[in-house]
């Protein structure tokens, strides 16, 4: 991690990603020939954050709470209901889809499921140079074999098992084969949707150790999505929290996790296992009580109140902007 990364970014001119109150709202209709909407699914509620160059944001919240989605409409695979996205200067809301297509050459994603992201049919060389065709980026068969050998090598495969097939690979090779497939454009942000989460611990350490390794190498930029907070603390440069498609916190690696400021970031430390069995016998547990609320019908005001040990009437009233608590430190909770 880099001086400026430690200390914080202050320059607008170093934000590759600004995210401003971006929406996603997905229909629910009823009805078998005349479909009428009846209520919309609030995925992402008025989301809003920054990357900068070279850094990594983690993303973390529980199953279901739209980090996913989030990931998405930043990529634009998604697009936002409402908001804006910001990238390199220019809203990519406002573009066309064609425009769209080329300006993703500089967004590459990582999907979460090494098993179902890579085509069966198509060999390991092919799934990696299909980007290379797609934004005709080798001139020659020649150059196009070197390139896809590079990848390969840069992520730790031989390059002759270019010719094999994604049932041949185990999980771990099967992830490193779709981190070369986005890298094969050389993007300037990549999007890690949960990368690790479907392998085994022994081989999530060399995933990341990896993903670590090139972005030093290439100075690529991380959204890095996970619900393993222990994950997210070995490669975030900061962290954002989010529940129920709100962000709740956003703070340093360090700082968010010596001094956690809203009751759901307590909450979810909490339930993070200490190897030290001492200090895990004395540490106080916080658990939380009833069901997370449907997106569908979320709760007034401060969507956790309904779940939070400190919460009050006021927190009914409205939803909570999120407040700076200094060096960078934003929480949204009128309790803090």
């Amino acid at each position: 991690m880099t001086q400026q990364q430690t200390n914080g970014h202050s320059k607008d001119s170093d934000i590759l990603v600004d995210v401003r109150n971006i929406k996603m709202y997905f229909p629910v209709r009823s009805g078998l020939f005349i479909q009428k909407k009846i209520a919309d699914i609030k995925a992402v509620d008025d989301v809003s954050f920054t990357i900068h160059r070279g850094e990594t944001l983690g993303l973390v919240g529980e199953s279901g709470c739209g980090k996913t989605t989030t990931g998405r409409c930043v990529l634009q695979l998604y697009r936002p209901t409402a908001g804006e996205v910001i990238f390199e200067g220019r809203d990519l809301t406002k573009m066309k889809t064609a425009e769209v297509r080329k300006f993703r050459r500089n967004m590459q994603l990582i999907f979460q499921d090494p098993y179902s992201s890579l085509d069966p049919r198509q060999n390991c060389a092919s799934i990696i140079g299909e980007p290379l065709v797609i934004h005709k980026m080798t001139k020659s068969k020649q150059e196009y074999r070197e390139r896809v050998a590079e990848l390969l090598t840069v992520v730790g495969l031989n390059p002759n098992m270019g010719y094999r097939f994604p049932h041949e690979f185990s999980g771990g090779q099967r992830q490193r084969i779709g981190v070369a497939r986005a890298l094969a454009v050389n993007p300037s942000l990549i999007v890690c949707d949960e990368p690790v989460s479907a392998l085994d611990v022994s081989i999530q350490a060399q995933v990341i150790n990896l993903l670590e390794d090139l972005q030093e190498q290439f100075n690529l930029t991380y959204l890095f999505i996970a619900h393993d907070l222990s994950v997210v603390r070995h490669i975030s440069d900061r962290i954002a929290v989010m529940y129920l498609g709100h962000i709740m916190e956003v703070a340093d690696r360090t700082e968010l996790y010596a001094n956690p400021l809203h009751p759901y970031t307590k909450a979810l430390l909490s339930a993070v296992p200490i190897p030290d069995p001492v200090i895990e016998a004395q540490r106080e547990r916080i658990i939380l009580t009833g069901d997370v609320p449907s997106p569908l019908r979320p709760p007034s005001g401060c969507v956790f109140h309904t779940r939070c040990p400190i919460a009050i009437d006021e927190c009914k009233g409205g939803v909570p902007p999120l407040k700076d608590m200094g060096n960078g430190h934003q929480v949204a909770c009128i309790r803090v």
